[in-house]
């Protein structure tokens, strides 16, 4: 089983630098996807209340047999529920419906509604052990930073989001919001990594070509590409051959002219 390296969040988690998203997958496609994703190695899983398919997840868990310790778990907090009561009752339901007495990660999935009031919730839960990191998603670098300060000079808050998941990949690399990341040591996380199929990702000449050199998919040529730039990449699929094949990405390096490359795909 290969051994996937990790990435050291700011409180000294390790978090695995590739895992498994369920963004969109039907109840008994997340069940099978769970399952066959830690099967084939992933020991990161990725939903969200929104999603509707917590169950599910948590049964995909629980079929797959692998220990709980060895899984990084991470929800996420909808809109509806960014607020200091209801951000916790909502943590409460997503463990419930997940059958988990914990989660590794959990982040206010945007930034609406009262995220400071939820946020204060996520630190309470976080120091009395309830969750291992905390973090946000979809913030931009502005909207990131704000929220950094306004919690440490205004409301006395210190711990800052220990992630931030955005959209990325090779023509939206958040190369801005990344500097205020790293300003704040907050680890970046990216979800569509394969730009959800725009920009005719699977047929660009400049990544075919570096795919090609290693006789590598584009999209494990993308996957790369994250892992070397200490990005946590979580693909999604329901197709077997295509979850491991989005696996297979740890004996390979991508040279410094090919980060180039795909730097200039911008």
């Amino acid at each position: 089983m290969t051994n996937i390296p990790t990435i050291t969040l700011s409180n000294g988690t390790n978090i695995p630098a590739l895992g498994f998203g369920v963004f969109q997958m039907s109840n008994e496609e997340a069940e099978q996807s769970v399952a066959t994703a830690l099967a084939t190695g992933y020991r990161l899983i990725d939903t969200a209340a929104s999603y509707q398919n917590e169950e599910a997840v948590g049964r995909g868990i629980q079929r797959s047999g692998v220990p709980r310790d060895e899984i990084f778990v991470t929800g996420k907090l909808w809109i509806a529920d960014a607020s200091y009561e209801k951000a916790k009752q909502a943590y409460q339901t997503s463990l419930e419906k997940l059958g988990l007495e914990y989660l590794d990660l959990y982040l206010l999935h945007q930034p609406y509604g009262d995220i400071f009031g939820a946020w204060k919730a996520f630190v309470e839960l976080y120091e009395a052990g309830k969750v291992k990191a905390i973090g946000v998603s979809n913030f931009t670098g502005a909207k990131l930073a704000n929220f950094v300060l306004t919690n440490r000079k205004v409301l006395g808050i210190e711990t800052a989001p220990m992630v931030n998941q955005v959209e990325t990949h090779p023509f939206n690399q958040e190369v801005e919001a990344r500097k205020i990341m790293e300003e704040y040591g907050i680890v970046h996380e990216g979800w569509a990594p394969f730009a959800e199929g725009h920009h005719d990702i699977f047929t660009h000449a400049v990544l075919r070509n570096i795919a090609e050199s290693h006789g590598k998919s584009i999209g494990q040529v993308v996957l790369r590409w994250d892992i070397q730039k200490g990005i946590v990449a979580i693909p999604k699929s329901v197709r077997k051959e295509r979850i491991e094949e989005n696996f297979d990405v740890f004996d390979f390096v991508l040279s410094d002219d090919e980060m180039a490359q795909i730097a200039d795909l911008d």
